[in-house]
């Protein structure tokens, strides 16, 4: 791990149910398929926002980089956005040329993605989704994001997550 980890963390792949979790797992194998080391952690208590993941991590809200599902015009679109704040949809949905972009209920979000809402990963989804990076995730050295569960971070630079999500860089504010 290239970061250091509060007391009650664990880089064990099966110490929790979170651990054992089939979409955890493919999570994992979707970091190892893109050449990845398997970053992912899983801690005791949940970390569905950026908030809580930042006070478990002990890093910065803005490094926590939320993987939000949308529906745009009827179909998945993934935003990779800071946590330190809010996607201006309309602001993205107008530079790209996008249908209007709706905030995605959790059904949708777990048809599309294969994960709950406050666990979606940036990969690991049953298919490919068009995805946009938050340009403010670059000036964090080491990103945390979601990794197909409440209680399991990832982490990952900036780069490493644009080169596997094949993302768009972009400002989401």
């Amino acid at each position: 791990m290239t970061a250091e980890m509060n007391p009650g963390m664990t880089t064990e792949n099966h110490a929790t149910a979170a651990g054992t979790d089939p979409t955890v797992g493919k999570v994992r194998a979707a970091m190892l398929d893109a050449g990845l080391p398997d970053t992912v952690i899983v801690v005791p208590d949940s970390v569905a926002t950026a908030a809580t993941a930042a006070a478990v991590l002990g890093c910065e809200v803005g490094a926590i980089a939320n993987s939000l599902i949308f529906d745009c015009g009827g179909a998945p679109l993934l935003i990779l956005s800071s946590g330190a704040g809010k996607v201006d949809v309309r602001k993205v949905a107008r530079e790209h040329g996008l249908p209007k972009i709706r905030r995605a209920d959790p059904d949708f979000v777990l048809t599309h993605a294969g994960q709950p809402v406050g666990g979606v990963a940036p990969l690991g989804h049953p298919s490919p989704i068009r995805a946009f990076l938050d340009t403010d995730l670059a000036q964090y050295p080491l990103l945390w994001a979601g990794a197909g569960s409440h209680q399991a971070m990832l982490s990952i630079s900036y780069q490493q997550l644009l080169a596997t999500t094949g993302a768009t860089e972009t400002a989401v504010r």
